[in-house]
C-alpha cells in the first residue's frame, strides 16, 4: 500500500497542483500603539517589505463619539491622518505593536474594527528583561481580547523577524 505522501507526489495527483504563486501579496497593516513602539515601527518601515503599510495610533484619545468618524484615528509615518475603517477594509492582517508598561487602549478600537471586518490580528509586545511580570501582565490584558496571536518580543529585532514570518 502506498503512503499518503507518496500518493500525493504521484503524477496522477500533479494535475491538481497549482504551480503559480498567489495572485496578490498579503496586505499587512502594522500599527504602533504607543510612543516607544512608534520609534520601532518607524525603523522597521525603512526596510524592504512585500506589501506592508506602517501607521501610528499613539495619539489615541478615546473612542469616537456618536456620529464621529474614525478619520483621524491613524497616522501614516509622514503624519497624515488615515481612516481606520478604510485601512482595515484593505488589510489581510493587522499587526499591533505595543511596549510593555505603556497604554495599549487603542488595541480595543482597532481590534473591534478588525473583528467586524473579519481581519486577522496579531499583537507584538516589546518587553525586555527589565520589565516586571506585573507590568507585562497589564499590557497583555489590554491586548489579549483583540489579538488572535499575541507574542512577547524580548528584543526589537524579533519584531522584524515576526513580520517577515507573517509575510509582511
Amino acid at each position: 500500500m502506498q503512503s499518503e505522501s507518496a500518493r500525493m507526489s504521484s503524477a496522477a495527483e500533479a494535475r491538481f497542483r497549482i504551480d503559480a504563486p498567489n495572485s496578490k501579496p498579503r496586505s499587512v497593516k502594522v500599527i504602533a500603539l504607543d510612543q516607544p513602539s512608534e520609534r520601532v515601527v518607524k525603523e522597521l518601515a525603512q526596510r524592504p517589505w512585500n506589501s506592508a503599510s506602517f501607521f501610528t495610533a499613539s495619539a489615541f484619545g478615546g473612542a469616537p463619539r456618536q456620529g464621529e468618524s474614525f478619520a483621524g484615528w491613524l497616522s501614516d509615518l509622514a503624519g497624515r491622518t488615515k481612516n481606520l475603517i478604510e485601512e482595515v477594509n484593505t488589510a489581510d492582517l493587522v499587526v499591533m505593536v505595543a511596549s510593555a508598561g505603556e497604554n495599549a487602549q487603542a488595541a480595543s478600537i482597532i481590534g473591534e474594527a478588525c473583528s467586524l471586518k473579519r481581519v486577522m490580528t496579531t499583537a507584538l509586545v516589546l518587553g525586555g528583561a527589565g520589565i516586571s511580570d506585573e507590568t507585562l501582565s497589564k499590557t497583555l490584558a489590554q491586548l489579549r481580547p483583540w489579538a488572535l496571536m499575541l507574542v512577547i518580543a524580548s528584543a526589537e529585532e524579533y519584531i522584524a523577524d515576526m513580520l517577515t514570518a507573517l509575510r509582511a
